[in-house]
């Protein structure tokens, strides 16, 4: 199994590039089966989780080929079942289940698995979908849906802005007979380009970025192209990576609009954030880093995609911050790792209190998710003496070639296997 070993303690100077969001390409890629038609898609980042999502595409009846960064996708004769082997690796998969019953009136998708944060149930998709007309059993750990009339228009209130939800709804209403409003939709960079993906195949979608969606039902989508959206995330862990490590790094395809709260956040605790031509600018403003409180909210609050990356930060930090959770209950699987370092990190249900120690000692610590998994290696490349990061099949379902973008503006990192 492959880990990284770092070796810590130097600033970090150079251009960084952005890869295509993770979180935009697998909802685009699971509308593909909407497409009559090619579709054709650029800057999709080279990650476990597409390789997945195209396994699952094939399987679902999709010819698909995947050079550089580019995918191309044809659908030729839809099957309705995403099995489990495919689905349990990867949460995303469920999002295979609102095209599917658009295009077939029926789908058999197993219940998702991905990375263990919390619950996060599908009860508000299908929810949403029972009002357009579905009806769904759940049996031997499969939700099968049909819709034998199609799906009808409906007005859908959310009780949580779920992405996913939003997404799978979205989709699902496409093709659907009528009007559909989505209220208290969630407004994430993710779902807009989502959005706008489905327009340019010729779906009717207004109000993407904001609380209230609505979606004309068309008869038919058309194959198209379009360019992913860079990987906001990827980009903030960057800017992270400057601030931690002392250096400056210019972080080149950056969605800066879409961090604003990061950008926030990381201001207030002393890090300069400089939108240039063409890249942006981060480092230390002083040479000191100033503790902060943060909570986790659905966007356009901070990102809980960015709570461990920010704590990593935070080690170093003067005085003492908080931490409140509230977008996952069990998101803070890397404190413990981080406390390996030498970290001063308390935990209080859903608040980590986090009190600046000013210097990490490198050790073997063990990722337990995604983001966690980039919180160690940044905690590693600040670190003295050298760190090991065990487990990292986390990291490359969300990182696109991270040591070697980290090597290349000066890290000390390599991977090896066992």
């Amino acid at each position: 199994m492959d880990k990284l070993i770092i070796e810590g303690g130097i600033p970090l100077h150079g251009k960084i590039q952005v890869s295509g969001a993770k979180n935009a390409a697998l909802p685009i890629l699971m509308a593909c089966l909407l497409a009559e038609g090619t579709v054709r898609l650029s800057n999709v980042p080279r990650l476990a989780d597409i390789h997945t999502s195209l396994k699952l595409l094939n399987i679902l009846g999709c010819e698909t080929s995947f050079d550089v960064n580019e995918v191309t996708s044809t659908c030729t004769g839809l099957k309705p079942e995403a099995p489990y082997e495919l689905v349990k690796t990867m949460r995303a998969s469920v999002l295979c289940l609102g095209p599917l019953l658009a295009h077939l009136g029926e789908a058999k998708v197993a219940l998702p698995g991905g990375c263990a944060i919390g619950a996060r149930p599908v009860d508000l998709h299908l929810r949403g979908m029972e009002r357009m007309g579905a009806t769904f059993e759940i049996t031997e750990g499969f939700i099968n849906g049909r819709c034998p009339g199609g799906l009808k228009g409906a007005h859908i209130s959310l009780d949580f802005p779920t992405v996913g939800g939003t997404e799978n709804l979205i989709m699902a209403a496409c093709l659907a007979d009528g009007t559909t409003t989505l209220e208290n939709a969630a407004r994430e960079p993710e779902v807009v380009d989502l959005a706008n993906f489905l327009n340019a195949m010729g779906a009717k979608i207004s109000g993407q970025g904001t609380s209230v969606i609505t979606i004309e039902g068309v008869t038919a989508l058309k194959g198209c192209e379009y360019r992913v959206m860079p990987d906001r995330i990827e980009a903030g862990t960057y800017m992270v990576a400057a601030a931690i490590t002392g250096g400056e790094l210019e972080i080149q395809d950056c969605p800066y609009l879409d961090l604003d709260a990061v950008n926030s956040k990381l201001r207030e605790m002393g890090v300069l954030v400089q939108e240039k031509d063409g890249y942006v600018l981060v480092r230390r403003e002083n040479g000191l880093l100033t503790n902060v409180d943060v909570t986790t909210l659905p966007h356009p609050g901070f990102p809980t995609d960015m709570q461990a990356q920010l704590m990593a930060l935070m080690c170093f930090g003067q005085g003492t911050g908080t931490i409140e959770e509230k977008i996952f209950e069990n998101r803070f699987m890397h404190v413990l790792e981080l406390v390996r370092l030498g970290a001063d990190v308390r935990l209080k249900g859903r608040t980590a209190m986090v009190k600046g120690v000013g210097k990490l000692m490198g050790a073997p610590v063990m990722a337990s998710d995604l983001r966690a998994s980039a919180s160690l290696v940044l905690a590693g490349l600040a670190a003295s003496g050298s760190t090991t990061v065990e487990r990292i099949y986390h990291l490359d379902r969300g990182y696109e070639n991270i040591e070697e973008k980290l090597s290349g503006v000066g890290a000390r990192i390599r991977r090896v296997n066992g």
